[in-house]
Formats: structure tokens, C-alpha cells, sequence
């Protein structure tokens, strides 16, 4: 039979069980010569018979305990632990078999020992050497050369897949942990040279083609630290998975990727009330206005996982509700989906919704939110944020929705815009009608959510693939930043916490320049900033502010139970003048009265006017200067 046609795998033991035959008889004859370093041919004769027994002996011990069951691509302890058991046992039964067949004649007392102990080394050390030669690919010694940041569990997991890999791309080279304990000592054979401040002379030094960053676990700010001393050294840099991946099973921690603005400027992962939010929605119908949107779209998915009655999805973008529908349809075929393409202005519409899934739960996403956009756009702006929150909410309360959940911005605070100054007004009367209904009429209110449609951070990508400028408004221009599933999740948690009628602000930790944000983008994407792509501050658009805050000084912020979400007492207006103003609202709105939907709007939040009245000059246009 031609070898080609034997199984990969049989040839393999086959070559194994053939090393092993050569062994036996090679530690046999060197037990003899370090015991007695000369052969008479009366002895010789008598180890050649009494190896007779020896071979077949151990080989049948060998296979007896599996030594063939194993790879030795991937020797270890359990493989070491099988040959020890193996030749031990197999010693012994030598001595049996012979001490019947000869008396031990001619076999000196310390040659079974001797012999014992060779054939150990010989087997685990052949095994093991094979494996460090597979490691270390010996046999070709290329591949880009990787520095990898970590020397914890996760820096051991990718060395030792690296090591395993017959992709020999990578050649490892090198660690670095913040851990000086770890500072000198060795993984696979490899050492930790250093601290991540070493980071650039190490490049330079160990000639490092490529960083890898294995610290899963790292905080925001540590990790934005690490990217500042991987910029410095001037080379890819390449990220594993976040933790809560790798925990999910979703990935493996040899799943390189490039490292993305959302690892900059994340935040500690948030630990929520699972159990009182699964009780809460869990067997309830509930609905999502908005539901194609970056934010309704992601509370579409959370909120499916925990098993509701019916999730009812309302959004005005035929093509937003039919992706929301395929992929909710997709992942939970069991769910009951109702989905509906309809404007929450319109109010026949939207009733009718309420009267045919009779909803238990409202989250109320659904808003124009682009600030330039809606600053000359007034009617629409007030038509969709004010009076179609209005709708929803008042059918909320006819139809005896237990919670109704508003979702709002911190632009609503001191707003210097219409979209800010159009979700003031909708939390107002949100709160307000709290009193008057048996409706839990809860707001909640955070800064910028990362990636959603229309935000800074995909305007800024399209700009750096068409090769800049990037634009920033102002140097001194900050935003809080939160990602998508977290945002949604704590919307979730209020529902926990709420009894009606409160604003709950988002902690939203520290806020982020925009500029740095312009800067590290361009940075990840491989180019130098003010070199390859210059950065323009082209002055506030209207309705900006350089800082955004969270709360009023009026609204008495406390804390909750939750230490990622507080609590704001809402200002209470006249009810009847309240609602006088909105039907005023509206009706501007049907005859076009532009002027008067201003002046209206400034009634209801006079900060609006305020804010504005205080707005600073936009700033001049310059060119950042890139750091050293």
C-alpha cells in the first residue's frame, strides 16, 4: 500500500510506536554501560535474551496507557504523567517475567532503575523537543516580529496560540506588563522585557514589527494610555477581543483586530439589576417608537432577550423597520413581533396601535435629533419631537400604560437649539402629565451615544476615507460618550427605579475633547494627524456649545440605587397653561407660522432664549499641530 494512502493520522502513531520500539533497546544497552562501562561476551549475550522480553513488554505497557493517543504536537504534563505510568509498570512487570524465566541472571540490581529512567527522558524528552521545535518554528524562523502587551492569562493564551499556529505570519518576540512583579520572568520561554512605557524603546531595540494588545480587562483610561505609548513606537497595533466576548464564547482570544474608537473611549462595563429588569419586561407587551433607530433598534434587541408577551416596533424609515423586522426575526424566531410603519404624529395611527397590542410598556425613542439640521427647521422639530411625544403619551395615559419611558439628551439642558429646546419641552410636559395619570411617565436623559446615525464619529470616518480634512468646530468642544447597549441598558434600569415623574441622568463619567476624538481616529486608521490628514476647527455651527452638561442647577440632582444612574426633581409648570401652549403649538404648526412657533417655543423653555442670548462667536479656523 503507497504511503499517500495511508491516514495522515495512522502514520503519525505509526511513527510514534516506531521512535518508542528504538528507544527501549537504546535505554536498555546504556543502563548496562553506565552500570558496568564494559561488555563480556557472556554478559552481552545475556542482556541481547533479556531484551527479548523487555521490548514486547514495554510496547505492550505503552500502548496499554495510551501513549499513542496523544499529539505530540501538543505534549504536556498528562503525556509525561502517561509515560512515567507506562515504563514504571512495564519495569515491573520485567522484573516479574524474568525473575520466573532467569532468576535475574546476569542483570545487575541497579539496570532496571537505570533503564527506568532513561526511557523517561528519552520518550518525554523526544516529545517535548518536537514540540519546542513546532513552537518556535525552527525550520523556518520568519514572520512579522510581535511584541505583545500583557503578561497576564490573556498574553499566555495568545503566545501559546501563536506558538501553535502553523501560520507563520508571527514570530514572538517579547512582553510587556504594568506588573513589575512579572518584570524578567519568562512565558513559553519568552521574556516580560519590560513596562508598557517601554514600549517605544523596545520597538526600536527588539526590531518589532507588530504590538499586540492582550488586556481584555483593561479600564478606558488604561487602555487609551497603552494606545498613547503604541503611537509613540510608530508601528500596527493589533487588540484581542473585549472581555465580555471572550466570557460569551463569541470569540477567541487569537481573533486579532484593529483597535477601534469605541476601545478608546468606552467605559467600565456597566453591572445592572438583571433580575428586577427581566421582571419588569419579561411577559409584558411592550413598545418601542423609534424602533429602527440607533437607539430604539438596540432597546429592539436587549429587550427581546428577555422574553416579552409582544414587542411592538413603531418607526416613520421604511427601511429602518424592515431591518430591525428580518434581524429580530432571524435571531428570536419565537418572538412575538409586531412592527408598524407609521409617524407618531400621526395620531389615528398611533392610536390604533395602542387599541390592537394593548402595550404594558412605552420606551419613546422616536425623535429628530440632528442639531444643524433642525436649527431653521422649527415646525418639524417641534411637530415630531413636541407634539408626536404629546400623542404618545397622552394615549399612553388613556389606555392605562403602566410605564412610559421618554428618551432625551442632555442637550435638553440650558439648550441652545431647537432639537435641545424641542426635548425640553417634551420632558416638561412628560413630567407634568405625570401628576395627572396612573402612568409611571419616567425620562431619561444622556450625552452622545457612540456610532449612532448622524453622530460625530461616522461623519468623521467618511472624512478620513476620502483623505481630509476632518472637521472639528472648536478646540475647546467636549461631549460625554456612551455606547449603544450600554445607553439602552440603563434606559432599561430606570424602569426599575422609577415611580413617575423623574429625570434620570446617565453618569456618563468624563467628558471627551473632540479634537482628541479627530486625532486617535486618524491615528487608528493608520495616518498621522496634521501630516496625512489635517484637522480644521471651522467654528460652532449653529445651535452648538462648546460643553454639554447633564442637569440644571435647579433640578436637585441625587443619587439612586444604581451608582451609574441619578436622579433629577423635575420643575413643575401650570398644567392648564402647559397644554394651552401646545395646542397653540400645533396649531402654528398647520398654518405655517414659523415666527410664532419660535416665540412659543421660547415660552416653554425660557433657557432656550437665555442660551442663545449667551452663545459664543464661533471660532477661527487652524490646523493642529500633531503630537510629539
Amino acid at each position: 500500500m503507497p504511503l499517500a494512502a495511508i491516514p495522515k493520522r495512522f502514520r503519525s502513531q505509526g511513527a510514534a510506536l516506531a521512535h518508542d520500539f528504538f528507544m527501549v533497546p537504546l535505554a536498555w544497552y546504556l543502563a548496562y554501560w553506565l552500570r558496568l562501562e564494559t561488555f563480556p561476551p557472556d554478559l552481552l549475550s545475556s542482556m541481547l535474551a533479556s531484551l527479548a522480553v523487555v521490548l514486547p513488554i514495554q510496547l505492550v505497557s505503552f500502548l496499554l496507557f495510551g501513549l499513542y493517543r496523544g499529539i505530540w504536537r501538543f505534549a504536556s504534563l498528562p503525556d509525561l504523567l502517561r509515560i512515567i505510568k507506562a515504563v514504571i509498570v512495564g519495569t515491573a512487570l520485567n522484573l516479574i517475567v524474568l525473575f520466573l524465566l532467569t532468576r535475574l541472571e546476569g542483570i545487575p540490581r541497579s539496570v532496571p532503575i537505570l533503564f527506568a529512567l532513561l526511557l523517561i527522558i528519552f520518550l518525554s524528552g523526544s516529545r517535548l523537543f518536537y514540540r519546542w521545535v513546532k513552537d518556535r518554528h525552527l525550520y523556518l524562523n520568519s514572520g512579522k516580529r510581535v511584541l505583545i502587551v500583557g503578561a497576564g492569562k490573556a498574553g499566555e493564551m495568545l503566545a501559546r496560540d501563536l506558538l501553535r499556529s502553523s501560520n507563520q505570519d508571527y514570530q514572538l518576540i517579547a512582553f510587556v506588563d504594568d506588573n513589575t512583579r512579572r518584570t524578567g520572568r519568562e512565558i513559553h520561554g519568552f521574556t516580560v522585557a519590560g513596562t508598557c512605557i517601554d514600549i517605544p524603546e523596545l520597538v526600536l531595540e527588539k526590531q518589532i514589527d507588530i504590538i499586540m494588545l492582550a488586556v481584555p480587562s483593561a479600564k478606558p483610561d488604561q487602555f487609551r494610555k497603552i494606545i498613547s505609548y503604541c503611537n509613540a513606537a510608530d508601528v500596527p497595533y493589533r487588540t484581542v477581543p473585549q472581555l465580555n466576548d471572550l466570557m460569551d464564547g463569541n470569540v477567541r482570544i487569537n481573533e486579532l483586530r484593529e483597535v477601534s474608537i469605541e476601545d478608546l473611549l468606552g467605559r467600565d462595563p456597566v453591572s445592572l439589576d438583571w433580575p428586577a429588569i427581566s421582571q419588569s419586561l419579561s411577559k409584558k407587551n411592550v413598545m418601542i417608537t423609534g424602533g429602527g433607530g440607533s437607539i430604539g433598534s438596540e432597546l429592539c434587541r436587549q429587550i427581546a432577550k428577555l422574553n416579552p408577551s409582544r414587542l411592538i416596533v413603531l418607526d416613520n424609515s421604511e427601511y429602518n423597520i424592515y431591518t430591525i423586522e428580518m434581524e429580530l426575526l432571524n435571531t428570536y424566531p419565537s418572538l412575538e413581533l409586531e412592527c408598524h410603519l407609521g409617524d407618531v404624529t400621526d395620531h389615528p395611527f398611533v392610536e390604533d396601535v395602542y387599541l390592537r397590542h394593548k402595550p404594558d410598556v412605552v420606551f419613546h425613542a422616536a425623535a429628530y435629533k440632528h442639531v444643524p439640521l433642525l436649527e431653521p427647521q422649527v415646525r418639524q422639530a417641534l411637530r415630531n419631537n413636541v407634539l408626536g411625544t404629546r400623542i404618545v403619551a397622552e394615549l399612553a395615559d388613556k389606555h392605562s400604560v403602566g410605564v412610559f419611558v421618554l428618551v432625551s439628551t442632555d442637550k435638553a439642558v440650558n439648550p441652545a437649539n431647537i432639537m435641545g429646546a424641542s426635548k425640553r419641552a417634551a420632558e416638561i410636559f412628560c413630567q407634568n402629565l405625570n401628576t395627572h395619570s396612573e402612568t409611571q411617565f419616567i425620562t431619561v436623559r444622556f450625552g452622545n451615544v457612540l456610532g449612532s446615525a448622524g453622530s460625530v464619529i461616522p461623519l468623521f470616518r467618511k472624512q478620513i476615507e476620502a483623505g481630509g480634512p476632518v472637521t472639528v468646530t472648536d478646540q475647546r468642544m467636549e461631549r460625554y460618550f456612551m455606547t449603544i447597549p450600554e445607553a439602552c441598558q440603563l434606559i432599561m434600569q430606570t424602569v426599575v427605579l422609577g415611580n413617575g415623574g423623574e429625570i434620570f441622568v446617565l453618569d456618563m463619567g468624563e467628558p471627551v475633547k473632540i479634537g482628541y476624538l479627530a486625532e486617535q481616529m486618524i491615528r487608528l486608521s493608520g495616518r498621522t494627524p496634521g501630516e496625512d490628514i489635517e484637522i480644521e476647527y471651522v467654528g460652532l455651527r449653529p445651535g452648538e456649545k462648546l460643553y454639554e452638561e447633564l442637569f440644571h442647577e435647579k433640578e436637585q440632582l441625587e443619587k439612586t440605587s444604581h451608582d451609574k444612574v441619578l436622579l433629577a426633581r423635575h420643575r413643575k409648570v401650570d398644567w392648564a397653561r402647559l397644554n394651552l401652549t401646545l395646542d397653540q403649538i400645533s396649531k402654528s404648526c398647520v398654518e405655517m407660522d414659523i415666527e410664532n412657533l419660535g416665540n412659543l417655543l421660547d415660552e416653554l423653555v425660557p433657557e432656550h432664549r437665555d442660551t442663545v442670548d449667551k452663545a459664543l462667536p464661533p471660532a477661527e479656523v487652524v490646523q493642529l499641530v500633531p503630537k510629539v
